[in-house]
């Protein structure tokens, strides 16, 4: 969600710049039936620090209202009434039509005039549907742990796995989604509500088939530039060869593990999540190291000694390299590390076969590479 905050951008400034005749603005009008006391309603974009106001307008007594307003290029506005929101995507020339009831508690609505809109609605649907499972999940762990009074590994053992289905099927269904819709609007919308992390060849893949579509738009442009950025370092992609200092001072080379399936592990003594990583990478090392599996521990250290403290500590036995610099070291930028842990494996070939695989992924992945 983090990256569809960032390219979600819309320049007020922009949007006021562009003359508003007719040729060059767009109109939101509609209806609402049963409207409540507050007759207030907004139409919304979003800067880097959010959503934000553009205009608002009071609901007329038949329930009616209508905004005219104009855009540099297509993009995501918001109509906000009294809490529930309605995403529509606008150009100038659009003339758009939505019809909804204020009583309706599922906030069910009709809208014309955008097929961009009308999809995005589509998108929405789904979201919804698996938003609500999750929450379900949620109040169910909720009322069992407080009903226990405190939390509980057991419960989360059993509710974790749940959630993560659910989030594993919510995903297919978007990817789905954006493969019937990638040349609109709402397939790039829906494409980056995707964890990046663990989706990124198909986001990658995805950047490239609209290299040529909405190239006005500062948003998807901004998306593209930045998966141009990751492509070389993505699954499928040979890994960037680098020369890096081991903690004996030794220079090592990713070139030294040619011909054999090696993991970079980038990770740090102070990094808890790696060091709670460890005991299951160290596990799938004394598994696998006999069938030609290695690994290449990159540290983001800046002390030496914490470095080899850890190393000693967690029983790490495989080669260690470090720039002792933290993210701005030299490999880390190559690699454009922005958290650890982190992690690729590399055939032996040198491609890139699998990027931030950790507990059972990592066991189900060498499992499968191994067997």
């Amino acid at each position: 969600m983090k990256l569809r905050n960032l390219i979600l951008t819309v320049s007020i400034a922009a949007l006021f710049a562009v003359s508003c005749s007719d040729k060059n603005s767009f109109t939101i009008s509609g209806t609402i039936n049963n409207p409540g006391k507050d007759k207030k309603i907004m139409l919304m974009g979003t800067d880097t620090t959010g959503v934000i106001a553009l205009d608002s307008t009071m609901v007329d007594d038949q329930g009616k209202f209508s905004f005219k307003h104009s855009t540099p290029y297509a993009n995501l506005f918001k109509l906000r009434y009294n809490g529930t929101i309605f995403d529509v995507v606008a150009a100038n020339g659009d003339d758009i039509k939505i019809t909804t009831d204020a009583a309706d508690v599922t906030h069910s609505y009709e809208i014309t005039g955008s097929d961009p809109s009308e999809k995005i609605k589509e998108f929405n649907k789904i979201a919804n549907v698996y938003g609500e499972k999750n929450s379900k999940l949620s109040d169910e762990y909720t009322a069992k742990s407080e009903a226990l009074g405190r939390e509980s590994d057991s419960l989360l053992a059993i509710y974790m796995p749940m959630f993560q289905k659910n989030i594993a099927e919510y995903s297919q269904e978007v990817l789905k989604f954006v493969e019937a819709n990638k040349h609109s609007l709402a397939g790039f919308y829906a494409a980056t509500s995707l964890d990046q992390q663990k989706y990124e060849q198909q986001l990658v893949s995805y950047a490239d088939e609209i290299k040529d579509d909405f190239k006005d738009n500062p948003g998807v442009q901004m998306f593209r530039k930045q998966m141009e950025g990751i492509k070389p370092i993505s699954i499928g992609h040979k890994a960037p060869e680098f020369s890096t200092a081991g903690i004996d001072g030794k220079q090592v080379k990713l070139s030294d593990y040619k011909g054999k399936y090696v993991m970079i592990d980038f990770w740090a003594s102070w990094c808890l999540p790696c060091r709670q990583e460890n005991p299951n990478v160290l596990k799938q090392y004394k598994k696998f190291h006999d069938k030609g599996f290695n690994i290449l521990g990159i540290s983001l250290d800046e002390s030496k000694s914490a470095w080899q403290g850890a190393i000693n500590a967690d029983k790490l036995n495989w080669a260690h390299v470090s720039d002792l610099q933290r993210f701005e070291g030299a490999t880390e930028r190559l690699y454009r590390i922005e958290a650890i842990p982190s992690n690729f494996i590399i055939d032996p070939q040198g491609t890139i076969v699998a990027k931030n695989v950790f507990g059972a992924d990592l066991e189900s992945f060498l499992n499968k590479t191994f067997k």
